[in-house]
């Protein structure tokens, strides 16, 4: 049976809670319907998290993504919208999502969100000689 798309993010749980490491997705399929002319606006998204109890599954993240292909968003509504559902679904300690959008008029946007758990602190940066 092929593949449908779904706004069911499945999640699992993370394999090392006691340990602060970053997961980085790159998405560059995105799709969606510019609400102004209905023409289509696509975009490569950057996923970074730093996970808690849970992780999103890739193939539930990309049949997501594959969901917002016949509707119509502007660019910064869409982005927070799937930062937003990301967070409901995992529960990070950190989130961003930047989105890369193809040329549109001679324009090119990038529209960067995130999201901070308020009991979480960034660790220190480390600096190697």
């Amino acid at each position: 049976m092929p593949s449908q798309p779904s706004k069911d993010l499945e999640t699992f749980e993370n394999p090392r809670p006691g340990r602060d490491y970053t997961i980085r997705i790159r998405i560059p399929e995105f799709t969606c319907l510019c609400p102004k002319t209905g023409q289509p606006d696509f975009a490569t998204l950057h996923l970074e998290y730093v996970p808690r109890a849970r992780c999103v599954e890739l193939k539930a993240l990309k049949l997501y993504v594959w969901s917002f292909r016949e509707e119509g968003a502007f660019h910064e509504a869409v982005t927070n919208r799937i930062l937003d559902d990301l967070v409901a679904a995992t529960d990070p300690h950190f989130m961003r999502l930047t989105a890369e959008f193809n040329v549109r008029g001679g324009i090119y946007t990038t529209v960067v969100a995130e999201h901070r758990h308020p009991e979480w602190q960034a660790p220190a940066p480390v600096s190697l000689p």
